[in-house]
């Protein structure tokens, strides 16, 4: 068991034509037909669910993933498939090893944007659907911000240096307490072999997300977001440069016509760790 009270697990994934593990933890009965799943954003793992799946462990089975390259995930041979429709298909196989029909979804940024591939699909899986912060708009200015920093790779001599270059990349997330950043920039960190610190993913991670910003201008998935049919709530971020207001607007009238609630003085992401957070999660798949 690990020190968050979750269990190991892994599956087997078919990406282009590699065969690799995918690791997921898990909370609560394996044997509960009441699922949630989560999906972290772009550069973090699976260990930041850590609050919410105990949280959620009493009612739900909680399971939360590290898609590739990230936390105790294989990494891919090919750079250029670390991209969203890889992490469906990845989702896809590890729903079906969960042996349930429906799920609801927890998705933070990256983890939002597969939750709604995967909820405008005809028979899709989802019951609910949660999104932390992504959108239809994805603002282009964000986009070069987040690029600035995916996939550099820093080595850090100590802790307390890779605790203030982390802490100030994700200033963004808004306020915590000191001991949610310690958890927060402990859940990114390995420490290696000669006592120096690195990130916790494979720096490949950019060169797909580089290569995206050959397109100009802001990325569109409005007829993403039309096609989803299942209810959903998004927490955005008051001070968000990846989704503006305007588009949450546009949010809770098309497509699932979302519910949003917006939290004061958090940027991009809400992280689903402080209390408050978990509590509009809860409550919101609660409503069944």
């Amino acid at each position: 068991m690990n020190d968050d009270g979750s269990r190991s697990r892994y599956v087997s994934c078919l990406t282009g034509t590699q065969l690799h593990r995918l690791a997921y933890r898990e909370w609560g009965d394996p044997a509960n037909p009441r699922v949630v799943v989560c999906v972290h954003g772009l550069t973090r793992n699976s260990r930041d669910f850590g609050p919410l799946g105990r949280a959620l462990s009493d009612r739900w089975r909680v399971i939360a993933a590290d898609m590739p390259g990230r936390g105790a995930s294989e990494r891919l041979a090919d750079p250029m498939l670390y991209q969203v429709p890889t992490y469906v298909a990845n989702a896809v196989t590890l729903l079906a090893r969960l042996d349930v029909e429906t799920v609801d979804w927890v998705g933070i940024s990256l983890g939002g944007l597969m939750g709604m591939a995967l909820g405008g699909f005809e028979r899709s899986p989802i019951r609910r659907l949660v999104i932390s912060d992504a959108g239809p708009i994805l603002a282009r200015s964000a986009i070069e911000r987040i690029a600035s920093y995916v996939g550099v790779t820093p080595v850090f001599p100590t802790r307390e240096a890779a605790f203030a270059a982390i802490r100030a990349i994700s200033e963004p997330f808004g306020p915590h307490t000191d001991a949610q950043w310690d958890f927060l920039v402990d859940n990114v960190l390995v420490r290696r072999d000669d006592g120096s610190y690195a990130l916790h993913y494979d720096p490949a991670l950019g060169v797909p997300f580089r290569a995206a910003l050959a397109t100009p201008g802001d990325v569109d998935l409005w007829g993403v977001w039309d096609a989803v049919r299942v209810p959903t709530m998004v927490i955005r971020g008051e001070r968000s440069d990846l989704l503006a207001a305007e588009t949450a607007a546009g949010m809770s009238r098309r497509g699932p016509r979302a519910e949003i609630v917006t939290l004061p003085g958090v940027g991009h992401a809400p992280t689903l760790v402080p209390d408050a957070q978990i509590a509009l999660v809860r409550a919101f798949l609660d409503r069944s």
